[in-house]
């Protein structure tokens, strides 16, 4: 699966915040310093779908707020929000 994501860093919590445009919105606790909030949301998106956070990867957009994130191994989900 890949999903398309806009990445809030820095927020209060780590949560599925609806869709910016034809993404979905994900706010993550964790700043965007050091590659701290692509490991939070590694884990974030790991922890959700639950898979191995090895089954995840940031596809495209390490150093942007705008990220496709490719994650195998979900056999069935719900769209967040």
């Amino acid at each position: 699966m890949i999903l398309e994501l806009h990445v809030q860093p820095g927020a209060k919590r780590s949560e599925f915040a609806g869709t910016h445009g034809a993404c979905i919105k994900l706010r993550l606790a964790a700043p965007a310093v050091d590659g701290k909030a692509n490991a939070a949301l590694v884990e974030f998106l790991a922890d959700y779908f639950a898979v191995p956070k090895r089954n995840v990867t940031i596809v495209s957009g390490i150093k942007s707020r705008s990220k496709r994130v490719a994650i195998e191994g979900v056999t069935k989900w719900k769209m967040p929000g």
